[in-house]
Parts: C-alpha cells; sequence; structure tokens
C-alpha cells in the first residue's frame, strides 16, 4: 500500500512540474477592461465630505460600477461615482455612493477602524503601483468617515491574502446627506510604495451598500473570485511621469510605564522604558524599518480557542513592525509548514516548565519593498536578549528573502533563515556558536492571468550543527477554480529531520495528499444567491508505518441573499496515535498505537450580518476516539449602531469515553465589550474564561489616537486561575498576574 502511494506522490511532483511549465509559459498578463485618467489638482483639496472644490468638477468621473454579489452579470443597483485627481503630497479620492429608491440606512458595528466583513456599509480603494497583479495597497471608509487600511499578498486569491492590521499615515473624510454619502480620501505619496517616472498603475474600487445587500466594483470581477482580487483591476493613467516623493524618514518613538505582579512572588515589579521605530524610504519602493527596544503591551490579546486537536494552533502575527511587506518572508511553504513565522522571535521556551515566555527583543532592522517591477526584496535581523533565570541565550535572528516576477502572475521566491547564538557552551561570546538553527527553501508561486489556475510547489532544507536525515519538506497545490468548479490538489512531503525553529511546523515525518472538488449551483431565487456540494479528502502516511490519519469530508453549502450562509458536513476521520493521548487533558491516556475510526456530523450558520443581532453557531456531533463528542459553539453579536458591539464568543465540549478514560466538560466563555465613543476614542473590555486550562483572562485596554497613528494606550490585565465542581461557573479564584500598562505612541515626519 505504502509504495503505492510512493510512486503515486511520484507521479504527482512530476506531473505538477509540467502543468506549473506550461501554464506559466502560455498564460501572460490580463488586460484591463477600464481606465481612469487622472490630472493634477487645479485648486487646493478641503477633505470636508464635499466635493465642490473646481479640482473636483475638472476630473474625470467614473461610474457604471458591476454587481459581484448576489448577481455579476448586470450594473449595480446603488450607483456610484469615483474621481481621482493629486497634488505634490497627495493622491486624492473623491466618491460619491448612492442609496436606492426604498432607503438610506447604512450599517457599521462601530466607529473602531480596520473594519471587516459583510455586514458594513463601505467603500474601498485598491492601489497597485507596480502592475504586478500580485500585491497592492487598499484603503477603505464607511459612511460615517471610519477607516481601514490593509495589504493585498498573493493576488488576493483567498480571504488570509487581505491583511488589515498594517498601519499607515492617510486623510479622509465623509458625509451622509438624504439619498447618497460622499467620502474623500487623501493619502500621502510617501505612504504609498511606487516607482519614479511611472505613468501607469492597477487600481480598483469596490463598495458594499448593506440595504440592497450589493457588492459591487468599478472593474468587473467575476462573482466566484473576492471583490480584492488583484487579476481583474483597472488602469489609472497619469497625465505626466511621477516625480519622487522627496526625503521619507519617519520616526516613532514611546514611552511605556508598566507595573506587573505575579502572585507567587512577594513585590510588584515596576518599569519604565522607552524606544522607538524608524521608517526610512531608500527609494519610493524600498523601504528600512529599524526598532530599538519595542514594546508590544498594547497589542490586542490572541482570542482562545478549544483545543480537541494533537497539535498546535496557529495564532496570527499582530505586532506593527512585521507587518509591511510580512508576505515576503511569512507565505513560504503551506498553511501548515511554514518555515518562517514571525511570533518565534520574541517568544522563548521555559527550560524547567516546557511553556512559552516573552523573551525581550533588544532592536532589529529591516528592508523591504521593490526594486523595480520584477524584483522585491527582503532582509530581517533581529536581536533577542539573554534570560538566564530560565537558561535562554541571547539569540540573534536573521531572515533573507528575494522574489521574481515571472510571466502574467507568477514568481519564484528564496529564503535564507538563521537563528544563532554568539554564546557558545561556556557562554563566551563566539561569532562561530555552535548553537545554530538554519533554513534555505525555493518557492515557486503560480498565479494566471484570468485567476482560473493558481498553485504553488516549494522545497525547504534545513541545517543543524549535528546533520540529520531527512532534514527537508517538500509541497504542492494547484487549483482549478471557474463559475462552477473548484478542483484542488495538494500534496505534502515532511521528513523525521526536518528542523524549522523559527516556523510553525506543528507535524514532522508524514506524507499527504489532499484532493478535493466542489460545484456552484446558481438558482434564480429570490432568497438563494448559490449552493452546491463538495468533496474533501486528506490521506497521511509515515514511512515504514503506513496510514496514520484519513479524513473524508462531505458538504453542501448555501449563500442567502441576507448574506447568511449554511454548510452541513458529514465527516469520517481515522487516527494512529504516535505517542500516548488523554482528549481530557487528564486521567489514563490512550496508548502509542492504538486506531480510531470516527464519523460525526458538523453545522455551521451564520446569520444576517446586517441586523444589529446577529451571530454565528457551529455544531459537532458524533464519534470522538473511543467515545462520542458534542460540542456547540459560535458568537453573539449586539450592535448598538454607530457606537459600540458587544459580542459573546462560547463553545461547550461534552466527551464522553469507554472506562477506563475519563470524560471531559470544556467550557469557554469570551464576552467582549467594545465601545467607540468617536473615530479616536475606543475603549475595550474583554473577558475570557477558558476551562481546559482553569483559566481567566481580563483585559481592558483604552485607546486614544491623538493624531495619525499616535496613540495613547492604557492597558489593564488580570489573570486567576479558576477551577470547581461546576465548569460553568467555578467557585475558586486564585490570582496568577496582573498588569497594568501606560504607553504613548507618536508619529513624526523628519
Amino acid at each position: 500500500m505504502f509504495q503505492g502511494l510512493r510512486a503515486l506522490s511520484t507521479i504527482s511532483l512530476y506531473c505538477k512540474f509540467f502543468f506549473f511549465f506550461l501554464l506559466s509559459t502560455s498564460l501572460f498578463a490580463q488586460k484591463s477592461d477600464r481606465q481612469l485618467h487622472i490630472k493634477q489638482a487645479s485648486s487646493v483639496i478641503k477633505l470636508d465630505g464635499v466635493l465642490e472644490e473646481p479640482a473636483w468638477q475638472e476630473a474625470e468621473m467614473s461610474d457604471g460600477f458591476w454587481q459581484n454579489f448576489p448577481m455579476d452579470t448586470s450594473r449595480t443597483v446603488a450607483p456610484s461615482e469615483v474621481r481621482l485627481t493629486y497634488d505634490d503630497k497627495f493622491l486624492y479620492v473623491g466618491v460619491k455612493c448612492y442609496a436606492t429608491d426604498e432607503g438610506n440606512y447604512y450599517v457599521t458595528p462601530s466607529l473602531r477602524r480596520d473594519f471587516r466583513g459583510p455586514g458594513n456599509d463601505q467603500f474601498s480603494f485598491i492601489v497597485d503601483p507596480f502592475q504586478d497583479q500580485t500585491t497592492a495597497f487598499i484603503f477603505g471608509i464607511n459612511p460615517y468617515g471610519v477607516q481601514r487600511e490593509g495589504l493585498i499578498s498573493n493576488g488576493g486569491n483567498s480571504m488570509d491574502d487581505f491583511d488589515l492590521s498594517w498601519d499607515n499615515r492617510w486623510f479622509s473624510d465623509a458625509k451622509i446627506y438624504e439619498d447618497y454619502w460622499i467620502a474623500e480620501f487623501a493619502i500621502p505619496f510617501k505612504t504609498l510604495r511606487y516607482k519614479e517616472g511611472s505613468k501607469e498603475w492597477n487600481i480598483q474600487f469596490y463598495r458594499l451598500d448593506s440595504y440592497t445587500n450589493e457588492r459591487s466594483t468599478w472593474n468587473h470581477v467575476p462573482r466566484n473570485f473576492r471583490l480584492y482580487s488583484l487579476a481583474y483591476t483597472g488602469e489609472l493613467l497619469w497625465d505626466k511621469p511621477l516625480k519622487k516623493p522627496g526625503g521619507n524618514i519617519s520616526v516613532i518613538p514611546y514611552v511605556s510605564a508598566q507595573q506587573n505582579r505575579d502572585f507567587s512572588e512577594e513585590e510588584p515589579v515596576e518599569n519604565f522604558s522607552a524606544g522607538g521605530d524608524a521608517k526610512i524610504a531608500i527609494t519610493p519602493s524600498l523601504n528600512l524599518d529599524l526598532t530599538v527596544n519595542p514594546d508590544f503591551s498594547q497589542v490586542e490579546v490572541d482570542r482562545q480557542v478549544t483545543n480537541l486537536d494533537r497539535f498546535e494552533i496557529f495564532f496570527p502575527e499582530r505586532r506593527q513592525f512585521f507587518l509591511e511587506n510580512a508576505d515576503l518572508f511569512a507565505n513560504f511553504g503551506s498553511e501548515s509548514v511554514r518555515p518562517f513565522f514571525s511570533r518565534r522571535i520574541g517568544v522563548a521556551i521555559d527550560t524547567a516548565t516546557g511553556v512559552n515566555v516573552q523573551n525581550r527583543i533588544i532592536g532589529g532592522a529591516r528592508l523591504s519593498g521593490r526594486v523595480n517591477k520584477n524584483w522585491r526584496i527582503g532582509l530581517l535581523n533581529m536581536q533577542t536578549g539573554e534570560d538566564k533565570e530560565i537558561n535562554v541565550p541571547s539569540f540573534n535572528y536573521t531572515v533573507a528573502a528575494v522574489q521574481r516576477q515571472l510571466f502574467a502572475r507568477s514568481n519564484i521566491s528564496a529564503l535564507f533563515i538563521n537563528k544563532q547564538s554568539f554564546s557558545d557552551s561556556t557562554n563566551e561570546f563566539s561569532l562561530a556558536s555552535g548553537n545554530y538553527n538554519r533554513l534555505v527553501g525555493l518557492d515557486y508561486n503560480l498565479a494566471s492571468a484570468d485567476n482560473t489556475w493558481a498553485g504553488k510547489v516549494y522545497y525547504h532544507q534545513s541545517i543543524d550543527p549535528v546533520p540529520k536525515d531527512d532534514a527537508y519538506s517538500h509541497g504542492a497545490n494547484l487549483t482549478y477554480s471557474t463559475r462552477n468548479w473548484e478542483v484542488t490538489w495538494e500534496h505534502q512531503i515532511v521528513g523525521e529531520g526536518f528542523n524549522a525553529e523559527v516556523g510553525f511546523t506543528p507535524r514532522l515525518n508524514f506524507r499527504r495528499i489532499s484532493p478535493s472538488v466542489a460545484y456552484t449551483f446558481y438558482p434564480d431565487s429570490r432568497s438563494v444567491v448559490s449552493h452546491g456540494p463538495g468533496v474533501e479528502q486528506q490521506l497521511w502516511w509515515k514511512p515504514g508505518l503506513g496510514i496514520t490519519d484519513y479524513n473524508f469530508n462531505l458538504f453542501y453549502e448555501f449563500s442567502f441573499r441576507n448574506t447568511s450562509q449554511l454548510t452541513v458536513s458529514a465527516l469520517n476521520d481515522y487516527i494512529y496515535l504516535f505517542r500516548p493521548f488523554s482528549p481530557a487533558r487528564e486521567g489514563i491516556p490512550f496508548s502509542t498505537g492504538d486506531t480510531f475510526n470516527m464519523r460525526y456530523l458538523t453545522v455551521e450558520y451564520r446569520s444576517d450580518t446586517r441586523r444589529n443581532f446577529n451571530y454565528e453557531i457551529n455544531t459537532i456531533n458524533g464519534q470522538y476516539y473511543d467515545g462520542f463528542l458534542n460540542s456547540f459553539s459560535g458568537t453573539i453579536n449586539y450592535r448598538f449602531q454607530p457606537y459600540g458591539l458587544f459580542s459573546l464568543d462560547f463553545n461547550y465540549s461534552d466527551i464522553n469515553l469507554q472506562e477506563p478514560y475519563s470524560d471531559a466538560q470544556f467550557v469557554l466563555i469570551g464576552p467582549r465589550l467594545d465601545l467607540t465613543f468617536t473615530r479616536s476614542v475606543f475603549l475595550t473590555t474583554f473577558v475570557q474564561y477558558n476551562s481546559q486550562f482553569d483559566n481567566v483572562n481580563i483585559n481592558t485596554r483604552f485607546q486614544w489616537r491623538f493624531k495619525p497613528v499616535s496613540d495613547l494606550f492604557i492597558v489593564y490585565t488580570d489573570n486567576y486561575t479558576a477551577y470547581g465542581e461546576s465548569r460553568f461557573f467555578p467557585d475558586t479564584y486564585e490570582k496568577k498576574n496582573r498588569g497594568l500598562v501606560v504607553k504613548l505612541t507618536y508619529w513624526l515626519n523628519l
């Protein structure tokens, strides 16, 4: 059996290379359908939500947006008009969004920036200055003037390719009228990255209108692709070649005062720290970021989850320093085999407890961006401090990446990672220390001109002081996507000796194949937009052992006109245990070599997000190891527009196993109150109770954005161990730690 699977893997690998070569050499850049001309402003633009200046009247107007949802074959019901102009410092966008005759009700969960999701009225502007249809900036606003900005990578093919964590300076205003709303953007040229002398950019506009539940785009995008798909951008034609934006140096210093109390110690710890970041534009498209003694105490806490799996859970990067051009470093490999994961920097393992702890970052630098249209480079160097209490030396992290654009929207990328301690076994300083972990890798990313084909093939090799056998990972995937069909093939091979210490690879020494196919119907219905079946299959095996895991998923999805969605799935899992494991996290574990075949059903439902009250529900019911699992989870939201949102995350998992194994009931409850007094003053309180780890966490964060990207934060955190006879209402709380942080940051342009 194993020999047959290995042969299949080898054949698929050769086929993959053939398809990648064939597609890349035959598909070239898609010609944009629409163009918009831009000329320099003849008057000063005032951001006030009134398009009355002569410059706006003289600017070319573009309208005629296309529907993307619920249909994609007609013009919009709610029209939009866009004008662009510029001066020496800013690119200006003026938009007029009309309401329908039936009403002008606009939805916003709150006044907090960086909103996302279908339950938001909004207008967004996408700009791809290098016309590579792979990476872009996105700026958005809603009728209440709330901003969002982000980065698009990998052509905008998936939800993960759109990142709103990026933060930068730009200006805007919006105003609501009787039957329309107007917004004005002023985006500094220094905020963008572009080539001096360029005369053409790729752009796209899209709008979400809640009353009609309509999603529309300026340049037509088929509805089987995302609104921000860069394969379907139009062109912006400048009246004259763009000049260099001039000196571009920004300094973002911070000061922070903290008091932390570990209740296992007698006295609280107080400290005052200062540091900051600097952003230096080497060229208009190549940026140098510097950081000294960075402090990330204001970063919002991760949402806890109930982990019913045997492997580590992935939490995304939230720290601002690592975000711009993050795809250059972070998108190597695949979702479950990432050679570089920036959250490994600044985190160490306590050798006594095996628990992850914070490890101070002394400083670092990152050079990233474009050399020209075809070449992107990234170089990251970070130095962490020594922690003698947990026996962790000072480490230096060096990451280098280079990317070369190929054909229409494809590219090839190379990666080098070096994690090294500058001390030897006697703790003496040494550049030749044997304490290191290195990795080299090569990825080829395919994206056809019209997004019909997308995929990747990669090979990575880890290097340790003592050489290991099979210290490599390889994978490939290919997706064929049309209006009705989506067909995917993926395979992975991870060797037993592969060691990516600065990556995310929760599982080693396996082979995996994962084909899937889905079909979508688009009925002529007043309530259902689309529906259709799909099947996914995953198969893992291990050299010398055979099949170790198997997953078969047969599902049916419904998408409704009111934004609600429903997915029903029937699954079959097979698991072979490599080590003892207790699903209850206590009591007698199952033994190495035990096997389990499990069948279960899942239901996922998301209600109409336009409503003030909306919710998401997920259920799992069926076999779980040698017993049964009933799990009920989701999120309840109530919006008191536009000033706040109350939400409640919940998860109840009831595990019933046969004797002598332990049963378990895991409860996770996470109420969250998000108040937005104005567009610049926010207060968030987040409480999380997780019975799986007997932990209660309280996080309250006040933020005042007194100037663009300049903030005052006051953050309070509290942790308790909670236990008792009742999982729902523990009656005993023990204080673990408590902290208060006051932090001030200021963005200063030099």
